[in-house]
């Protein structure tokens, strides 16, 4: 049985930041992650633990800030004309691999949902990622599943 997006999905990161703010949730990362983005914020990783995560459960999380509503990842930067990711190099595997989530891919419906929820603007535009790519990116083993 082939996938719906056999014939591959477009994407290209326009660093929106839409995929980064909305109800609450969780950003998770493993101890790889949350060092290479204490390194990127030239930070001791204790320092980056205790100032810009959480636990929740037994995982840790990037922390979110409350802004009008809304709660940003605390990494996302507002201040400047275009919203922007203060990690964008660094950033954890459910960062990287958005929109490709298992929940996203589901069906096609499921796709223009989270197109039109997040809304974000790279979703159909840009370059053809090919069907084994998108696998490859929504089987991932990252810490939230």
């Amino acid at each position: 049985m082939s996938d719906w997006f056999e014939d591959g999905l477009c994407f290209s990161c326009m660093q929106s930041g839409n995929c980064c703010t909305g109800p609450p949730g969780a950003v998770w990362f493993n101890d790889e992650e949350g060092r290479a983005m204490a390194k990127k914020l030239n930070l001791a990783v204790e320092t980056f633990y205790q100032r810009y995560t959480r636990m929740v459960g037994t995982r840790w999380s990037l922390r979110e800030n409350s802004i009008d509503g809304k709660y940003d990842c605390v990494f996302l930067n507002r201040k400047t004309k275009k919203p922007s990711c203060l990690l964008y190099e660094a950033r954890p595997s459910q960062c990287r691999t958005w929109p490709f989530w298992p929940e996203n891919l589901s069906s096609e419906t499921d796709w223009h949902r989270a197109k039109k929820e997040t809304p974000c603007p790279g979703m159909d535009s840009g370059k053809l990622i090919p069907a084994s790519e998108i696998r490859i990116q929504r089987d991932s083993k990252y810490p939230y599943k």
